[in-house]
């Protein structure tokens, strides 16, 4: 009989962790990019490219882990809504760390800009030069860096509730200890 894994996957946590270090710094980075025209904007792009796409990668990665590894489970009494407002975010979030990459890709693609991840690997554009299409894209990945960004907010909230409030052990699966 297998039992039902009290935590997650070694590698399913260092992922979390390691992802949600990455995308707190990368709304921190996008966030400091919209809000300067000085050198630092120049600076904070360059971070901005490279870590978006290492997102991207891990993103990738880390859903192979998560459909190749059983997850705990929610605790039974958890009410029927939790559980879906908690399978919905997971769906956002990683929606989110998907979408994000590939349209801020396809926003420097369609400014007609190179996508340097550094000084000697560039990706290609894949979408067509157009000023229109960039102004679109941008107002997108904008808001929907917003939506990550509250969404993030939201994830944090709901794992203090169970970790401080309904000490059911949904945070400790994901922090690996009891």
């Amino acid at each position: 009989m297998n039992a039902q894994p009290r935590f997650f996957a070694p590698l399913a946590r260092l992922l979390h962790w390691l992802m949600a270090l990455m995308v707190i710094a990368m709304l921190f980075i996008g966030a400091g990019m919209v809000a300067s025209v000085s050198e630092r904007h120049e600076w904070l792009l360059h971070l901005h490219k490279p870590l978006g796409i290492a997102i991207l990668l891990l993103v990738i990665v880390r859903l192979g882990v998560r459909f190749s590894t059983r997850q705990p489970p929610l605790p039974v009494d958890l009410p029927a809504w939790q559980v879906m407002a908690a399978k919905a975010s997971h769906v956002l979030l990683y929606g989110l760390m998907l979408i994000l990459p590939l349209l801020g890709w396809a926003m420097i693609s369609a400014a007609g800009d190179p996508v340097m991840l550094s000084s000697a690997l560039q990706l290609p554009g894949w979408v067509p030069a157009n000023a229109q299409l960039f102004a679109v894209l941008r107002k997108a990945h904008g808001y929907l860096a917003y939506l990550l960004f509250l969404t993030v907010l939201l994830h944090l909230a709901a794992a203090l509730f169970h970790g401080w409030v309904r000490r059911d052990g949904v945070l400790q699966s994901m922090l690996g200890k009891d």
